[in-house]
């Protein structure tokens, strides 16, 4: 009789009910659960419980009636909300925008005002009856920035791009996510850490464009969260120079021996961890590790002393508005090049339906190209055969370079009461705009008609161009030369033969109303405007973060002063987020030509970065040499409107000397109007702010301390403060 109960009982558990698929899911999520603990629970596999959750397989009569009480007794704790009421036809046709008309494109010049864009506002994810784990607030938490997410608009990432993780007082782990979020974290070891990322977490963010990869969720491990997960808090010296904990460390092997992989970095400051790629689907968590020095105090301030949730807010900020950091602020410039113009994308359908990777049409493509024999630095395989000690003269090495140049002052600017710097803004993102470059690899040609629109390398002689009389705008204008530095060499010098320029330099002596008659040159037909969606993502990163700062484009001359005389101290952790972005855009740049690093390299042989095709030293030279034509081209036309002429440059900073001490006494405004193409004031790329003042005194003090007459006086502008030996050469 027993027997014939037992079937009976079999057969009532065999059609207990069960709640559909997704909410089995809720209810398990609602409470905290992973599949790892579900079925230890009910001695099933892990992928037993998420094939039942899935809707793929049901539970076996044994496991049936347990695993039907468990989502019976969470579903007394967390009842399923009441569906939304559907919305009236009415409203919901009234909700459908009417089609709005294309918005011209309308092309500017770098120095105009553009308004800033308006950051695509995100909103924090609605509270969910069921989230992956259970969600807590901190105590104070400070309001995300204007179009700072606290979730992705993508459901795959509802928690945002990133999450800072740390260990409270009671040993809990905790993921810090951007919004203000927190999540419990249930990994008590590393690969378990990875997993949950991937499989709850819902980090990551979307694609930058069509063709290209979402990025992978980024964790930042604070030092509590190292000890936690068996890392150290510091690098080693020797493990600092090697960039890497050792691969014997007992985290590196958990990882092996869980079947992860690390990128050739290895366990570094920034680390990333995978599996290879299966179909389209992607296996990646990348590490931060500020401790070890992966948020550069140059670039990032105090950042890594920040607690975990006010950290959270400065990354998730740089990464709803950037991109994600893939590593250094350099390396995330550079990637983000890449990421709004991936290199392959998805062919269209051939005969048999399928789909093939190509070339992407505006991007660099997937192989590198080599520069020309003049655009190669020192120590490059073009160079190999040159003898040891050559040093390249102008006539052979393209020295495309920021200002540093300086001068004595005049008996009359003595008489003056002040010097004043005043610093461009975002002025290389500002060289990149609008900026036509090479695509592809050089052609080597003599004797050419040059083409201002052609992309390239000139060898041409420019010693003729007289700057005592210049073409400013469409008039000829007489000018005091030897006041002004040449545009041609970053020291300001003038030329004296045939040297090599980027196609932006030659163009500029066009422009200045004089010939030019190239003898030869390595031209780029291959060209577009690859920097442009660059360009306008760190523009209006920066634009709507220094609003946030209260800085805006609209400010008169004189608000704008004001604002920017306290806009760090306004919110200091969004101070640090505009000096990253500041710092992306210069790093990328200088990451197109990233010279050897260590790796065992000598003279002659090649190093790693060359077999990249975002190796392109041409591209660098172009965005430099046009900076450094927009900043002479102001100061020509500020000289020959007022008939001041600077004293000192260092990249994008000028010196003047004034009657006062506020950069009003240096740029002059009439009616409210600035002079035609010279300075203007303001937040935008291109445009000017106050860089620092100093008593005139001061200048000739420190080069007479230094028995240096031009030692560059815009090095120390800022604080007044000589920080080395300097002999101004």
């Amino acid at each position: 009789m027993s027997e014939l109960f037992d079937a009976v009982d079999a057969l009532i558990a065999s059609r207990v009910p069960l709640p559909p698929a997704e909410e089995r899911k809720r209810l398990r999520q609602a409470h905290g659960l992973t599949l790892d603990q579900v079925a230890a629970a009910l001695k099933v596999r892990r992928a037993t419980v998420s094939g039942w959750e899935a809707g793929k397989t049901e539970p076996r009569p044994q496991e049936r009636e347990a695993y039907a009480r468990l989502l019976e007794k969470l579903a007394e704790l967390y009842p399923a909300p009441d569906p939304a009421p559907a919305p009236e036809k009415a409203d919901a046709a009234a909700a459908v925008p009417a089609p709005e008309q294309a918005a011209p494109v309308v092309e500017r010049r770098e120095d105009e005002t553009a308004p800033a864009a308006e950051p695509a506002v995100v909103p924090r994810p609605a509270a969910r009856s069921g989230p992956t784990t259970p969600t807590r607030r901190p105590a104070a938490q400070k309001p995300a920035a204007a179009g700072a997410p606290a979730g992705a608009a993508d459901p795959r990432f509802a928690n945002g791009p990133l999450a800072v993780v740390d260990v409270d007082a009671d040993g809990q782990v905790l993921a810090y996510c951007t919004g203000g979020l927190v999540l419990d974290v249930p990994a008590d070891s590393l690969p378990s850490l990875v997993e949950w990322t991937l499989a709850e977490a819902r980090l990551g963010a979307p694609r930058l464009s069509g063709p290209g990869k979402d990025a992978d969720p980024l964790l930042v491990l604070t030092m509590r969260a190292l000890a936690y997960y068996g890392l150290p808090a510091t690098l080693s010296e020797e493990e600092r120079i090697a960039g890497r904990i050792p691969e014997s460390h007992q985290a590196v092997e958990q990882l092996v021996r869980a079947k992860w992989q690390l990128t050739r970095r290895g366990f570094g400051p920034w680390a990333r961890i995978y599996r290879p790629a299966t179909g389209s689907g992607r296996a990646c968590v990348q590490l931060c590790i500020p401790s070890w020095n992966a948020l550069d105090s140059r670039h990032w301030g105090s950042a890594a002393l920040l607690p975990p949730a006010d950290l959270a807010r400065v990354l998730g900020t740089y990464a709803a508005r950037v991109m994600t950091p893939r590593g250094s602020t350099a390396v995330t410039g550079l990637e983000l090049m890449t990421a709004l113009h991936p290199p392959t994308r998805a062919s269209q359908p051939d005969a048999d339906g399928r789909r093939h990777s190509q070339h992407n049409p505006g991007s660099l493509g997937t192989d590198p190209v080599d520069c020309a024999p003049c655009e190669a630095p020192d120590g490059h395989p073009l160079l190999a055969d040159l003898p040891r000690f050559h040093v390249r003269g102008p006539g052979e090495k393209l020295d495309e370079e920021a200002y540093d140049w300086a001068r004595p002052l005049t008996d009359e600017e003595c008489m003056r009461t002040h010097l004043v710097g005043i610093d461009v803004n975002m002025a290389f993102a500002a060289g990149a705009n609008g900026l036509n470059v090479g695509l592809g690899a050089p052609v080597h040609v003599t004797n050419p008609v040059f083409d201002p629109k052609l992309p390239g390398s000139w060898l041409v002689d420019l010693s003729h161009v007289n700057l005592s009389r210049v073409k400013a705008g469409k008039a000829w204008v007489g000018l005091d030369g030897s006041l002004l530095p040449s545009p041609f060499t970053p020291k300001g010098d003038r030329p004296e033969g045939p040297a090599w320029y980027a196609t932006p330099t030659v163009a500029y002596a066009v422009e200045l109303g004089y010939d030019v008659a190239p003898s030869e040159a390595y031209v780029r037909p291959e060209s577009g405007r690859y920097l442009d969606g660059w360009y306008t993502r760190l523009r209006d990163a920066y634009l709507a973060t220094m609003a946030d700062l209260g800085v805006t484009p609209d400010l008169a001359p004189a608000d704008f002063l004001a604002a920017m005389e306290g806009h760090r101290a306004l919110d200091p952790e969004l101070a640090i987020v505009v000096s990253a972005v500041k710092a992306t855009v210069k790093g990328g740049l200088g990451k197109l030509r990233e010279r050897p690093r260590g790796e065992g390299w000598r003279p002659g042989q090649p190093w790693r970065a060359l077999s990249r095709p975002t190796w392109r030293p041409d591209i660098r030279a172009a965005v430099i040499a046009r900076t450094r034509i927009n900043l002479h081209r102001k100061i020509v036309k500020h000289a020959a409107a007022t008939g001041r002429y600077p004293v000192a440059i260092l990249s994008d900073c000028v010196v003047y000397a004034a009657d006062g001490p506020s950069p009003l006494d240096v740029v002059p405004y009439q009616d409210g109007k600035p002079v035609p193409g010279g300075f203007k004031l303001g937040v935008n790329p291109g445009l000017v702010k106050w860089e620092g003042t100093q008593d005139a005194l001061w200048g000739g003090g420190l080069r007479e301390q230094h028995q240096a007459p031009e030692l560059n006086l815009a090095r120390y502008i800022k604080s007044g403060d000589v920080t080395r030996d300097d002999s101004g050469r």
